[in-house]
């Protein structure tokens, strides 16, 4: 009988869903609602990236520049030049965090402006707006160019304090159920002993297809796939940079492929969707301060944004986001050689080199390879950046290269060439620019935390009750239900929560999973553990 009243509360939660969505869609809402949704992120790109590659593009236009733009502030709960993960989780669901935590709350807070938090609520995760559109019966898809697993589309679909366990954030995406991912990462879902990451010899692929999720991994699969579940994985972890694919991987789909096909996937769906994409490698061409990388990758992205403009102005109730998460390497046009000259820069002096370039400073590294003869590196140099007179000193700037870092030099190189500066190789803490579509909120300076609320509202629904309804305190629950307590460690990368109370209600960790004295059943979030607390968060409304 405990059972089967463990099992009628279960149901009597999901009777509850058509109030709670009730509620949801009767919030006071921030923006005009639409029935979908695009959120896309140029990562790390500021100011200068978006100038310059305006610059070197022929027309000279940006598909961005046809939309409402504001400014956002980036900082982070405990730094005021935030990272991608940080940034990430503030808008996915409207709360500043620490770095490097991915859909959890902050711990101690040391930024002006940032409530402080009750220790007892430290460390929670938080749901997101991917997770809330699910919730509302929308499609739900993320793409990027990074290994999916990575910092801003974890935000999105995790909950984890380490930006950097990609084997925790992979089975978690797995077990969200998340109709379209597209993007790189393939070997944090197989098992070491086939060739990947995962140390709990689960193989996550096998769990997809058993879900009916179909998998793909060329450009020429993608375009012809029919699936109305789709992962795509391209790489085994990071996809290559754009103007590098057809040199190194002519298999790989280009980000605005991507994108169209996430949409024509997720507009099957009479509800609805939700989709984030991501142009990723902006932020890793200004970690290696290299204007190619940095150009050419703004530019594929932004070839998604036409792509998603295309869509919402053929289809209609469509709302669309573009925004960084942060800046990035300091970058200007213009830099100490020019102090004196600056208005005397020609145009030519700074788009030439970089519209003659065919690969990025990684690209060409990996050609001249060990090879540093002079007839060699002109000859490369030639090749693929259309650089003839090539000075001496250039030359043993690339001869004396670790080779670590022959891809800085070469990035010096064209840098100097094209009048680019950089202040660093890390990320910065400027205001950054916030484009949208189809909206009509205001376009001042809003804080990156709004953006998670603006999209909620925008799909009708409120973050806190998302919150409420998907991750309750494993204690709470136990103390309802008179129920002990225990994690089940016997398989040690596989830990379990366990409540007994004459039945045995089992909850394996980022797993979407309610075993029911021996009987399975799917629920609407993963169950999720934080380390620094050891408390456990679960759902309880079946799938």
């Amino acid at each position: 009988m405990i059972r089967r009243s463990f099992k009628i509360s279960l149901v009597s939660r999901i009777t509850g869903i058509l109030v709670m969505i009730f509620t949801l869609v009767a919030a006071p809402l921030m923006a005009n609602a639409a029935k979908n949704l695009i959120v896309m992120v140029p990562d790390g790109a500021g100011a200068t990236h978006t100038t310059l590659a305006r610059w070197v593009k022929e027309s000279h236009k940006l598909a961005v520049d046809s939309m409402v733009v504001g400014a956002v502030r980036t900082y982070a709960a405990n730094s005021m030049v935030t990272g991608s993960a940080a940034s990430g989780t503030a808008f996915a669901t409207g709360h500043k965090t620490s770095i490097k935590f991915i859909g959890v709350l902050p711990g101690p807070v040391t930024i002006p402006g940032v409530d402080p938090l009750p220790e007892d609520m430290q460390y929670t995760p938080v749901a997101t707006v991917l997770e809330g559109a699910k919730l509302m019966g929308k499609a739900t898809g993320l793409v990027a160019t990074s290994n999916i697993q990575h910092a801003t589309p974890a935000a999105y679909s995790a909950h984890w304090p380490d930006r950097k366990n990609y084997n925790e954030i992979a089975e978690q995406q797995v077990y969200q159920d998340i109709d379209v991912v597209l993007g790189g990462g393939k070997r944090y879902l197989v098992p070491e002993f086939q060739g990947g990451a995962r140390t709990d010899g689960e193989n996550l692929l096998e769990v997809l297809q058993e879900r009916g999720v179909t998998i793909v991994e060329t450009r020429d699969d993608l375009l012809n796939a029919t699936a109305d579940r789709l992962w795509g994985l391209f790489a085994w972890n990071a996809m290559r940079r754009d103007i590098d694919r057809a040199e190194f991987a002519p298999h790989e789909p280009s980000l605005a492929e991507m994108t169209q096909k996430a949409l024509d996937i997720l507009s099957r769906n009479p509800q609805g969707f939700f989709l984030f994409v991501e142009g990723s490698q902006i932020d890793w061409s200004s970690h290696g301060n290299d204007p190619v990388g940095v150009v050419t990758e703004y530019l594929a992205s932004d070839a998604a944004v036409q792509v998603a403009l295309d869509f919402a102005t053929q289809h209609g109730d469509t709302a669309i986001l573009v925004f960084s998460d942060h800046g990035n390497g300091g970058m200007s046009l213009g830099n100490t050689l020019t102090n004196n000259n600056y208005t005397q820069m020609s145009f030519e002096s700074v788009v030439q080199a970089l519209r003659g370039a065919k690969l990025t400073a990684e690209g060409v590294a990996k050609k001249i390879g060990d090879d540093r003869s002079d007839a060699h590196i002109r000859s490369v140099l030639s090749a693929y950046w259309a650089l003839e007179d090539l000075s001496e000193k250039e030359i043993r700037s690339i001869q004396d290269a670790e080779a670590n870092s022959l891809s800085r030099a070469l990035a010096h190189l064209i840098s100097v060439r094209s009048n680019v500066g950089w202040t660093t190789t890390g990320h910065t803490g400027e205001d950054l620019f916030f484009y949208h579509y189809g909206l009509n909120v205001p376009t001042g300076t809003v804080e990156n935390t709004d953006l998670a609320h603006i999209s909620a509202s925008v799909l009708g629904f409120s973050l806190a009750d998302v919150d409420t309804r998907l991750y309750r305190s494993a204690e709470a629950v136990a103390a309802e239900y008179g129920a002990t307590l225990s994690i089940d460690q016997s398989g040690p990368e596989n830990p379990t929560l366990v409540l007994r109370n004459g039945w045995t209600a089992r909850f394996p960790f980022a797993k979407d999973l309610l075993i029911l004295d021996g009987d399975v059943f799917r629920l609407k979030a993963p169950t999720v553990y934080a380390p620094q607390t050891g408390k456990v968060y679960i759902n309880l409304e079946l799938e």
